[in-house]
């Protein structure tokens, strides 16, 4: 009992660390493209340091509110000042300097206390935790299509806040279910399937995009037509972060005590649905307060209604259920599809 107890203390520091890394990814804002002159060369790289923290802010504010949050609140202005003590350091993916000019690529890290702290002055909700990693699951016409669509999509987009990777195997399609996406989503630690069915043509290119997860598929919509295939994969995530953001993000609203058992078959089964609670944005002031081999009692608080709980962490990969003898159960909902 003493080991198993160590063990899950262990995995509780892992989740929390896991946590905490997610947040990193949130507040990265990289690919922030600078070009600037001035009179001497270190009067252009402040100016591009500068622009790049201007512009990230914005983009970072954008990519966690809604946009009728921020017109509600009348507005989120950020001016160089604010953005400067936004951000907490500025790196170099790529530059070329010289004779007062700075061109490159620049990548800027945010301190999330003081970008919560501006928003929650403002009465802006927000929500900076990342939805559960998903399997994207490209789909076209033809298969010459799919690939181009599939690298257009890339390998993965770890800082998105509806962050996935890109599957590898063939033979999906718009029917695919959990059952057929689960065995590729288990290798790669994935969560949920992302259908993204690409339609149209140059010039007029949409997405159709559902989720899959264990309670089936859901539609999260079709994009506006777009130029190109780049700008389709943009729209694409920019859906699936709205979608995020509207079923995560609580105006208000009291947090209410629970108190559920947790099963599982495993120590990894067992962190798996720890990290699961960890990340929900609904949920805090989680805690265990018995652990055995097979089941672990805990109490937590969330927000909303049970019924948006549930559906929260059924993304993740977690049945909530109700039985009549032990109250709330909380068990994997994936671990028969291979993942720990």
């Amino acid at each position: 009992m003493i080991r198993m107890f160590l063990a899950s203390a262990l995995a509780a520091l892992f989740a929390v660390f896991g946590a905490a890394a997610d947040t990193q990814d949130v507040y990265t804002i990289p690919n922030l493209e600078v070009d600037e002159t001035a009179p001497t060369l270190i009067q252009a790289r402040e100016q591009a340091m500068a622009a790049a923290r201007l512009t990230g802010a914005h983009i970072l504010i954008n990519k966690i509110t809604l946009a009728e949050d921020r017109i509600a609140a009348g507005g989120v202005p950020v001016d160089g000042e604010l953005a400067n003590r936004l951000s907490a350091a500025v790196d170099v993916q790529e530059e070329t300097a010289g004779a007062g000019r700075y061109k490159g690529t620049l990548r800027v890290v945010y301190n999330p206390r003081m970008v919560r702290a501006h928003l929650d002055g403002l009465n802006v909700p927000y929500v900076d935790t990342q939805a559960p990693l998903s399997l994207m699951v490209p789909l076209a016409s033809s298969a010459d299509l799919e690939a181009e669509w599939r690298e257009v999509l890339g390998p993965a987009n770890p800082g998105a806040l509806a962050p996935y990777v890109t599957a590898n195997l063939a033979g999906y399609s718009a029917y695919s279910d959990w059952n057929a996406i689960s065995p590729e989503a288990g290798s790669l630690r994935a969560r949920r399937g992302v259908l993204a069915e690409l339609m149209g043509r140059d010039g007029a290119w949409r997405v159709s995009v559902s989720t899959v997860t264990a309670a089936g598929t859901e539609a999260i919509g079709i994009t506006s037509p777009v130029p190109t295939l780049d700008e389709a994969s943009t729209a694409m995530v920019g859906l699936l972060e709205e979608n995020w953001k509207r079923a995560s993000i609580i105006r208000g609203g009291e947090r209410t005590q629970a108190k559920a058992t947790v099963r599982y078959t495993s120590l990894a089964e067992w962190n798996t649905l720890r990290g699961a609670l960890a990340r929900s944005p609904l949920v805090s002031d989680f805690r265990t307060t018995a652990v055995a081999r097979d089941g672990a009692v805990v109490t937590f608080a969330y927000l909303g209604d049970p019924q948006r709980l549930q559906n929260d962490l059924l993304q993740r990969g977690v049945a909530l259920g109700d039985e009549p003898q032990a109250g709330w159960v909380l068990r994997s909902a994936v671990s028969a599809a291979g993942i720990p």
